[in-house]
């Protein structure tokens, strides 16, 4: 099947301008679409690309063919290509002003089950990760896993705070994505190629990047990778970071974008967490002093353990610790929709018991009941 001809102008595009999209986004905006770009004369191509010009001899015939080549290729590898301005690429990373002009795309899943399902959060630290950043990194995500919203978790598959982030995520089963610095085909670091597979086989997540096939890790990519990173997700965290770090880039870049940036703080003295004082310092990120309070702040409601802690806390000020009142409070929160009869069944308690303890509760607001007296803690509770 022939390629599409935008999509194909777009990959020639993106192969020449990906460190410059501005200049990308300047040639669409000037002619209408990237095949247009290679329709136009080389005059005006120049002319068009105004402060970038002397990228335009390279827009030639001999790059859509190797454009095509790569399309080619990708399919039979089992990649793709999405194309900036389809309906598959990113919404969030479309809404950047300085997005890629297409993503390289590996996953069992389509793009629309990775990108638009549920809310993106990058997870981001050094890869000298610390005993106490590879910890709080664990507890954050677990806490997100467990949120009433479950987010998708960005990274960069990196050694250190990345690795762990996805690896959390994966073992905690919410979606996660990594970002690559080089071609699709080619995992950096080497030892983590087991974890970018598991990523791809793992539905609902994916590896993307938007370096050409063939692309190595050189340092500059990095900085390249961060921005999509960031521009991928609606907040990031910083776990751990020096003073000078990629996960600074990729903070700034979210602030850059509007976007939401936490950090962890760490020791005055501790090098690896200098970066995250200092945001926190200047005001550029919001402190983490506990994961489920980082949870209701990224939007995405209460983790599971302050659902019950709340629950649990409510009805032990108001009936004590070891009131029965409290241990069906907690039965019926963790079984909605449960039946007064089932609740016999399960606690041994008499029916005159279960009837008098649910109406007490329903009294006070802390149960509804329906007609076939199956039994709910009311959604403003918990």
């Amino acid at each position: 099947m022939p390629e599409n001809p935008e999509r194909t102008a777009l990959c020639a595009l993106n192969k020449v301008l990906g460190y410059v999209p501005a200049a990308g986004h300047l040639l669409l905006g000037r002619f209408g679409s990237a095949a247009a770009v290679f329709a136009a004369d080389y005059a005006a191509r120049r002319e068009a690309l105004g402060a970038f010009r002397d990228y335009a001899a390279q827009l030639d015939g001999a790059l859509l063919r190797w454009a095509a080549g790569e399309l080619d290729r990708l399919g039979k590898d089992g990649f793709r290509f999405i194309a900036f301005g389809e309906e598959d690429y990113p919404p969030l990373l479309a809404e950047c002003e300085d997005p890629p002009l297409g993503l390289y795309y590996n996953a069992s899943s389509p793009p629309t089950a990775v990108f638009g399902m549920r809310p993106c959060i990058s997870v981001v630290g050094t890869r000298d990760l610390s005993p106490y950043g590879r910890d709080w990194c664990r507890k954050l995500v677990l806490a997100m896993a467990e949120a009433t919203v479950t987010p998708c978790i960005v990274s960069g598959l990196a050694f250190g705070a990345d690795g762990v982030a996805h690896r959390t995520a994966l073992e905690c089963g919410i979606p996660t994505i990594g970002v690559m610095a080089t071609g699709i085909e080619k995992v950096y670091p080497w030892q983590h190629a087991e974890l970018a597979g598991q990523i791809v086989r793992t539905p609902d997540c994916a590896v993307v990047t938007d370096y050409p096939t063939g692309s190595a890790p050189v340092a500059l990519n990095f900085i390249r990778r961060n921005r999509i990173i960031a521009g991928l997700s609606h907040a990031t965290i910083v776990i751990e970071s020096k003073t000078k770090g990629g996960s600074l880039i990729t903070a700034k870049y979210a602030c850059d974008y509007n976007r939401d940036v936490y950090a962890l703080p760490g020791r005055a003295d501790d090098p690896r967490s200098a970066g995250c004082n200092s945001l926190i310092r200047q005001r550029m990120a919001d402190i983490i002093t506990d994961p489920e309070d980082l949870v209701e702040r990224l939007g995405l409601g209460k983790s599971a353990r302050r659902r019950k802690a709340g629950l649990e806390a409510l009805l032990g000020r108001k009936y004590g610790t070891g009131s029965p009142l409290l241990q069906l409070g907690l039965l019926i929160k963790g079984r909605p929709g449960i039946s007064l009869e089932e609740i016999v069944r399960e606690t041994g308690w008499t029916w005159p018991e279960v009837q008098e303890r649910a109406a007490i509760l329903e009294t006070d607001g802390f149960l509804e009941t329906d007609l076939l007296r199956r039994c709910t803690i009311p959604a403003k509770i918990v």
